[in-house]
């Protein structure tokens, strides 16, 4: 993580799974780690993380055992809160199985899973508390006074659109979350529901499945592109040492992460989905995704999830639809769609192989010339300067490549890849409005 430099990009944690508990608990109660894989405790473990400027998660369930059926933290959620905060942990992923029954309804749900942030409040060591859910009973209606992410599916497969049946809702109204659901079975469940996320409370989409080896490259980057628009964590679930460069190439772009950790913490939304023709799956679509950012840009995503290589258009009429029905039209100025945009491609400094293969193989560190970032189009430190203050000093590796202008009132042209994404950043160019029309 430090070495290949992900933690300078803003990767901060290294969150641990399922099974790494005794199956039964120490004699006075408490949650005990497997001595054959911790010999020296979780403790030691997080020090070593936080050693290294990371930061250390762990995992339990809002049940009577974890998925693997370990002991899970229902019924113990102030003797467990208070020993992950012993052991110095700093983020919490929840899970829900071995429930009890204990769902169905908000109200029931709210108060299994409130039970363990107020736990996690009383020790008063600050927690990243990641509620895992799957989405049953709705929880961005109401996990936002007490959770700092939510799933809002089932769990993620390496697929980008095969359809599976133990994942058997296409919607996020859903009894039945299930597993193995597609990148666009996810992307569809959220889609109705971008707007319940908000800075301090995130639709988590689940890990990245980036580098599994089940996907395309261009389904990789769609995916990548699709949850940092929609501001889900980006959360690496591939072997790391183990990356190739194109997987490195495309968890490490950093213009695209940019957008995921935009200041305005604005998710991007469907501004239309067409049907497109269908591949083996009989699978197909169309859509554009919309996002405000901070200080005046935008972003915009063209998803191609058909089965052909396809150009696709988007007008700025379009695009900015939201301020012409929503934002008080004409009675608060010229439209954005009224004035030029240059068009910045967020994958077009995406970095080479042999960049890539340099980092991974350890013949350039975080400290060489390699990774100086001072004059890099691919390359970014986020501990040394924060996304936004990069945005605002137009760093090339956040920008993208203008490739492009559109006037005003005019139409955004792309060709994109079948399962594939065109990502832009929008930029408004100066004095290029039009004279404000009269709406009808």
């Amino acid at each position: 993580m430090v070495d290949f430099g992900f933690r300078d990009l803003g990767y901060k944690y290294v969150i641990l799974d399922d099974c790494w508990a005794n199956q039964q608990r120490s004699p006075n109660g408490s949650l005990v780690a497997n001595a054959t894989k911790f010999p020296d405790g979780i403790k030691a473990v997080a020090d070593k993380i936080h050693a290294m400027g990371l930061l250390f998660g762990m995992y339990s369930s809002a049940g009577v055992y974890t998925c693997a059926q370990y002991p899970a933290s229902l019924g113990h959620e102030a003797q467990d809160a208070q020993t992950f905060a012993d052991w110095g942990v700093d983020y919490l992923k929840y899970d829900n199985c071995y429930n009890q029954g204990q769902e169905g309804t908000s109200k029931l749900t709210f108060d299994r899973y409130n039970a363990m942030s107020q736990a996690l409040n009383k020790t008063g060591r600050p927690i990243f508390y990641s509620m895992c859910n799957w989405g049953r009973d709705y929880p961005w209606n109401w996990a936002q006074t007490m959770a700092n992410s939510w799933r809002i599916s089932g769990d993620v497969y390496d697929s980008f659109d095969r359809p599976d049946d133990r994942c058997p809702c296409t919607t996020y109204d859903c009894p039945l979350p299930g597993f193995h659901c597609s990148i666009m079975n996810i992307i569809g469940k959220v889609a109705p529901i971008v707007d319940k996320g908000q800075p301090g409370g995130w639709n988590d989409l689940d890990a990245l499945e980036v580098g599994n080896e089940g996907m395309s490259d261009d389904e990789y980057k769609a995916h990548f592109s699709m949850w940092a628009l929609v501001k889900s964590p980006l959360i690496m679930g591939t072997n790391i040492p183990k990356m190739t460069a194109a997987t490195y190439s495309i968890l490490a772009n950093a213009a695209v992460i940019a957008i995921n950790q935009d200041s305005a913490g604005l998710p991007a939304y469907r501004a239309w989905n067409r049907p497109a023709d269908v591949d083996d799956f009989d699978q197909g679509e169309i859509s554009l995704w919309v996002g405000t950012l901070a200080g005046g840009d935008y972003v915009i995503g063209l998803l191609n999830a058909g089965n052909t290589p396809l150009q696709m258009n988007a007008t700025l009429e379009e695009i900015f639809v939201d301020k012409k029905t929503t934002g008080g039209g004409s009675t608060k100025g010229p439209l954005p769609s009224s004035k030029g945009w240059d068009l910045y491609d967020l994958w077009a400094n995406r970095m080479d192989d042999i960049t890539a293969n340099s980092i991974i193989m350890g013949n350039a560190t975080v400290n060489g010339t390699i990774t100086d970032t001072s004059n890099s189009t691919t390359l970014f430190n986020a501990t040394e300067m924060a996304y936004a203050d990069g945005v605002k000093k137009n760093n090339t590796a956040l920008l993208g490549v203008k490739t492009s202008s559109v006037p005003a009132m005019g139409t955004i042209q792309a060709m994109v890849p079948s399962h594939g994404i065109a990502l832009y950043r929008l930029r408004a160019q100066e004095g290029a409005s039009t004279k404000k029309r009269d709406e009808l």
